[in-house]
C-alpha cells in the first residue's frame, strides 16, 4: 500500500509547522491470548495459518522497527478472529496494550459524524444539498455556496484550521485551554480557501467541524450525546465515545501513546522554532509519554474513542445498512479521487474512503491524533473487518523504517481480511 498522508496534520507549505512534523527497543508479546498463534486450527488450515503467522511476523517487524505498540485485529468473516498485540518492552511498565483497550481514533470520527448526518437526512431534516448558509447563517464564508455533501466529502474548499499555530499548540499539550467549535471553524474559514466549491479536493478537518455544528443545531444535542444515543448505545458500542476531556493516564483500559522527544523533533522544525519545542509529558527515553494531552478540542473532526472490537461491529452495522436506508449508503459510496498527496489509490466518499488496496478495495478511514495511528478497514458487505492501532504518529513520518514497517502491517492485515497472499516486503 503506498505512503498514507497523515490526514489533518500535513501540509505543502514549508511556513507551517504541522506539515514539518508530519511525522527501538526489543520486541514484547502482550496478552494477545492464545487464538493469536491458533486462530486456524481446524479451518481452511494451511492457507489460512500462513496469513496468521505473517501478519504476526508484521507485527514483530513493525515493533522491531520503531513503533511503541501495535494491536490488530483481523475478521475474515469466516473463522476466529485473530487478534495480534505487540509492544516494546520500554512502554510496558506506563500500560501493558491488550487487545480491547480504548484507543484515540483520530479521523475515524468522520464517518461517525457521516453517520450522523445522514440520518438526519433519511429523517428530512437535513438535505446533501442544502448550502451550509442555511443551517449556519454567517459561520461560513460563501456558505450559500456550500453543501452538505461537499463538506462531507472535503469538496468545499475550505481550507484546514490544523495547519494553524494554534492547533500546534494544542496537539502538543502548550495549549491547555479549549476552543469551542464555533472558535475552532472561525480558524478554518479565517484562511483562504483552496479552491470554489465543489471544483477540487482536499483534506479539511474544517468541513468536519462545521458538520458538527450543524447537526448539534438541528437536533438540539451535543454530538458526544447524538454519538451515544444513536450510534453507540443501539449498537452496544461500551467502550465508543466522543471524547471531552483528558483520559486519566492512570485508566488501564486506554492504550499509552507516544512521540519523538524535542532533540529529535528539532532537525525537522522549521527556522525560528524556539529552542526545546515539543510534546507535553513524561519523557520515556528519546520518547514522550503523550496519552495525558487532552485532544478533545478535535471535537467532530477527530476526538472519538473506541476499541477494535466496538469499531468492526459499527463498521458491520454501517455496510449492512443497519444505520440508515441503504440508498444512503449508496450516496455515502460515491466517491472523489483524492489528491497525490493524499495517495492516488485513495477515493473520498461521503465521511468514508474507497482504498484500493495491492489484495483488493476496502472501505473505511483512518486517523491520527499525537501517539496513536488507526486504519479502520471492511469489505463491502462489512462482513469483514480489520484495524491496526499504533502508538505513535509523528515517529512514523520521522523514522523511514518505522513507517514503512507500519505500512507493510496495515497490507498483510487488509490481505489476511480477504483471505489474499500477503505481498513480499524488501
Amino acid at each position: 500500500m503506498a505512503r498514507r498522508k497523515i490526514k489533518g496534520l500535513g501540509s505543502t507549505g514549508s511556513r507551517r509547522m504541522v506539515a514539518v512534523l508530519g511525522l527501538a527497543l526489543g520486541v514484547g508479546l502482550v496478552a494477545a491470548g492464545p487464538a493469536s498463534a491458533q486462530v486456524h486450527r481446524g479451518g481452511r488450515d494451511t492457507a489460512q495459518a500462513s496469513l496468521a503467522r505473517q501478519l504476526i511476523e508484521s507485527a514483530d517487524k513493525a515493533t522491531t522497527a520503531g513503533v511503541p505498540g501495535v494491536i490488530v485485529r483481523v475478521d475474515d468473516g469466516h473463522g476466529p478472529v485473530v487478534n495480534v498485540v505487540r509492544q516494546a518492552p520500554w512502554s510496558i511498565p506506563d500500560h501493558a496494550l491488550a487487545e480491547n483497550d480504548e484507543f484515540r481514533m483520530g479521523s475515524n470520527t468522520k464517518t461517525i459524524i457521516a453517520t450522523l448526518v445522514l440520518q438526519l437526512v433519511a429523517e428530512h431534516r437535513v438535505a446533501l444539498d442544502d448550502p451550509i448558509q442555511n443551517r449556519l447563517p454567517g459561520a461560513v464564508p460563501n456558505g450559500r455556496n456550500i453543501t452538505v455533501r461537499m463538506l462531507l466529502n472535503h469538496t468545499s474548499g475550505l481550507a484546514d484550521y490544523a495547519y494553524e499555530p494554534e492547533a500546534l499548540a494544542l496537539m502538543t499539550g502548550r495549549q491547555t485551554e479549549r476552543p469551542t467549535a464555533a472558535q475552532l471553524l472561525a480558524v478554518g474559514t479565517r484562511l483562504p480557501v483552496e479552491f470554489p466549491p465543489g471544483q477540487g479536493w482536499t483534506y479539511s478537518n474544517t468541513n468536519y467541524i462545521a458538520l458538527g455544528l450543524l447537526v448539534e443545531k438541528v437536533t438540539g444535542h451535543s454530538v458526544a450525546d447524538l454519538i451515544q444515543h444513536r450510534i453507540a448505545g443501539p449498537l452496544g458500542l461500551r467502550h465508543t465515545y466522543l471524547s471531552t476531556d483528558a483520559p486519566d493516564p492512570a485508566d488501564r483500559r486506554f492504550a499509552h501513546g507516544y512521540e519523538p522527544d524535542a532533540a529529535h523533533l528539532a532537525p525537522i522544525l522549521p527556522p525560528g522554532t524556539p529552542a526545546g519545542f515539543g510534546f507535553v509529558g513524561p519523557a520515556r527515553g528519546e520518547r514522550v509519554d503523550v496519552t495525558g494531552i487532552d485532544q478533545s478540542w478535535d471535537g467532530a473532526a477527530g476526538s472519538i474513542v473506541s476499541t477494535t472490537s466496538d469499531w468492526a461491529r459499527f463498521d458491520k452495522a454501517l455496510m449492512s445498512g443497519r444505520l440508515f436506508p441503504k440508498p444512503l449508503l449508496a450516496q455515502m459510496r460515491v466517491t472523489t479521487q483524492e489528491d497525490e498527496e493524499n495517495g492516488r489509490n485513495r477515493f473520498y466518499g461521503l465521511g468514508l474512503e474507497e482504498v484500493h488496496t495491492p489484495c483488493g478495495t476496502v472501505w473505511g478511514h483512518d486517523g491520527a491524533l499525537p501517539g496513536y495511528r488507526s486504519d479502520n478497514y471492511t469489505d463491502s458487505s462489512g462482513r469483514r473487518t480489520v484495524s491496526v492501532l499504533s502508538t505513535t504518529h509523528f515517529g512514523l513520518k520521522l523514522d523511514t523504517a518505522a513507517g514503512t514497517a507500519e505500512d507493510d502491517l496495515v497490507t498483510a492485515a487488509i490481505c489476511t481480511m480477504l483471505d489474499k497472499p500477503i505481498p513480499a516486503t524488501g
